[in-house]
């Protein structure tokens, strides 16, 4: 037994995951790798309640519709404009990038936070999945007011779906391609036979005007759930902009965009936004509709497509924490440089399923993805003025490392400031991150030239990875 652990141990340290230096030429992989990957990703159990949550906040159909379309693509241009430009020229994680510019110091603080908050993330889809699963045993699923466990059964359900996913996650990032390219085409099918089965529910469906005749008065009606704010259109459109904040514009994707072989490859995202947070999203709305607005995704599934739809539960549970765990693992690699990449991620899965089994953090999943979003994209703001302005500026780009520092102060001063500025800010909390990144931004360019960047000046931009690095 102990030899068997020992052959699994030196299988697993070979996955060598560039943790720590550009990935190299031949390991950059194609495009269908990344639309595999988005599409699985987007494709998720947190699909089943985020499209929900817009039915019970009281939305419009067409403010949904509209509000959809809009911050979608302003999401998929987020992703190949500002995520992935950066990341296949230097071929970097943004934890180990960072590291560069913020200095080890401040490096720790960010990758500590970025990591808690991604095992949340993959919390609260294991969290989906195990209300499938737990079905199966007739285990009590948590409601919408619960905070904490309501069973033992619930707790040794999610205990075992976080597993199975931390195990998929520590084998990295070409098997969570692997994966999501077999699973994603199947979960689209369910997401739209499902809701499409339930239509005749609500009554007629003869012609298109029908259909709209439903969503507009049984499923979008524009009236929320008694005790819940309404959403209109703008709120829709930050959402479905910023949901995935932290990773596009806060550049945590840069862990996946890096072995894009073009740039352009950011566009598939659109896979997962207009499949996922787009399509799924619609279609949960109406399999929450179906089950009297019922917060229960392993229900909802079940009512609109059966073992099928149960099935695809705990499937997009697994593929979209997955990258939240792989992810997770990479940020806590760069302040544990003697762990292995898989040993960080098997502790991270650890964490995770134990937060999992807190219903909070997917019941109330809408505020806690525009909370983390806003926490993390400071850095991103950082990041970007120091790949893109300071060069324009003939400033120093990576000064602090070129200086040894420990600590960039003008990196967390302005992290701070932005944060503070945002939450004094009287707006709603989908809307705080764009001002955030601005402020952001300008803070960073005043406080570093204050700090001596503009001394070492350099006169030319370095064209590639190689050249930088």
């Amino acid at each position: 037994m102990n030899q068997s652990l020992t052959n699994l141990a030196e299988r697993l340290d070979s996955l060598y995951e560039f943790d720590r230096e550009p990935v190299r030429e031949q390991s950059l992989l194609g495009w269908r790798k990344f639309a595999a990957m988005f599409a699985g990703e987007h494709i998720a159990a947190t699909e089943f309640v985020i499209g929900a949550l817009f039915v019970i906040h009281g939305v419009s159909a067409r403010n949904l519709i509209l509000g959809l379309f809009l911050g979608n693509v302003l999401a998929v241009l987020s992703y190949a404009f500002i995520c992935a430009p950066i990341a296949t020229r230097t071929r970097l994680t943004l934890y180990w990038y960072f590291r560069k510019i913020g200095g080890p110091g401040l490096s720790v603080l960010y990758n500590t936070a970025n990591a808690i908050l991604f095992c949340i993330v993959a919390g609260a889809m294991i969290s989906v999945s195990a209300t499938s699963v737990g079905m199966a045993f007739a285990v009590k699923t948590p409601t919408l007011k619960d905070l904490y466990p309501n069973s033992v059964g619930w707790v040794v359900v999610t205990l075992c779906v976080g597993m199975v996913v931390t195990i998929v996650a520590m084998l990295g990032f070409e098997k969570l391609s692997e994966f999501s390219q077999v699973c994603s085409p199947w979960l689209v099918t369910v997401f739209f036979a499902g809701a499409l089965a339930l239509l005749p529910t609500f009554g007629r469906t003869d012609s298109v005007s029908d259909v709209w005749q439903i969503a507009t008065t049984r499923i979008w009606t524009g009236v929320p759930t008694p005790g819940q704010e309404e959403y209109t259109l703008w709120h829709i459109t930050f959402f479905a902009w910023f949901a995935n904040l932290s990773v596009h514009v806060g550049l945590s994707d840069m862990a996946l965009l890096r072995y894009a072989k073009k740039w352009t490859y950011g566009f598939f995202s659109a896979t997962g936004m207009f499949l996922g947070h787009f399509l799924a999203w619609m279609c949960s709305g109406i399999m929450v509709a179906a089950v009297g607005r019922e917060m229960n995704p392993g229900l909802m599934a079940y009512t609109a497509a059966g073992f099928a739809g149960a099935t695809a539960v705990v499937i997009a549970g697994w593929t979209s924490a997955n990258p939240n765990l792989y992810r997770a693992g990479l940020a806590l690699q760069t302040i544990t440089p003697n762990w292995k990449r898989w040993k960080i991620t098997l502790a991270a899965g650890l964490v995770t399923s134990v937060l999992a089994c807190f219903p909070l953090f997917f019941m109330h999943l809408l505020d806690f993805a525009a909370l983390y979003g806003l926490i993390l994209t400071p850095v991103g703001a950082i990041v970007f003025a120091e790949h893109w302005i300071f060069p324009r500026l003939h400033w120093t780009s990576c000064w602090a490392e070129k200086r040894n520092l420990f600590f960039n102060w003008p990196a967390l001063l302005s992290w701070i400031l932005s944060l503070t500025a945002v939450f004094l800010l009287p707006i709603h909390l989908f809307f705080k991150a764009l001002p955030g990144y601005f402020i952001a931004v300008v803070c960073y360019l005043g406080l570093s030239y204050l700090w001596g960047a503009a001394s070492e000046s350099q006169n030319r931009r370095p064209a590639s990875a190689s050249d930088r690095y």
